[in-house]
């Protein structure tokens, strides 16, 4: 199978999103399955506001145009709702293709707490995101539940699991 991720979040930056991938990764190219990555290290960037660390892509979507054309994926997967995910979002959506998602970051109050934006606003913008997958990856029951009372619908518990060669108690 062909995969493409699309990310805003990925190596050299580490965090549990940048991690999490990563691994997927590995083993789905362990099980003989190509993924292509689209990250911010394909285009011009500039840093996250309030977390630069984070390089955020500016005007992707004619290069991802590219890419997706390029790499004609059997499987697409959002990770982030950053400008790549949003313009893979959108360009997936022009072109009635089915694509994944997954929440990782509690985007609405991570904005709610820098900036006078209503909670409420931020899950709508989240659910408006979401709402086209095919189905949303969520990695906890406690989760999937929370989501769903904001209104979210396909969404699916993706347990990822513990690596057993790094963790042995």
């Amino acid at each position: 199978m062909n995969i493409l991720l699309v990310t805003d979040a990925w190596a050299p930056l580490v965090n549990g999103v940048a991690r999490t991938f990563a691994q997927v990764r590995a083993q789905c190219e362990a099980k003989g399955h190509r993924v292509d990555v689209v990250s911010p290290d394909r285009f011009r960037t500039v840093p996250c506001p309030s977390y630069p660390q984070i390089p955020l892509a500016v005007f992707p979507g004619r290069r991802l145009r590219a890419v997706l054309e390029k790499v004609r994926p059997d499987a697409v997967h959002l990770a982030t709702e950053g400008p790549l995910g949003l313009a893979a979002r959108n360009l997936l959506v022009r072109r009635a293709l089915p694509f994944t998602t997954s929440y990782a970051t509690r985007f609405p109050e991570y904005l709610a707490a820098r900036l006078p934006v209503p909670l409420r606003w931020g899950y709508a913008a989240m659910r408006w995101f979401h709402a086209p997958s095919r189905a949303v990856m969520v990695a906890t029951e406690t989760l999937r539940r929370e989501l769903a009372g904001h209104g979210f619908a396909n969404l699916r518990t993706w347990s990822r699991g513990v690596d057993a060669e790094l963790f042995r108690p």
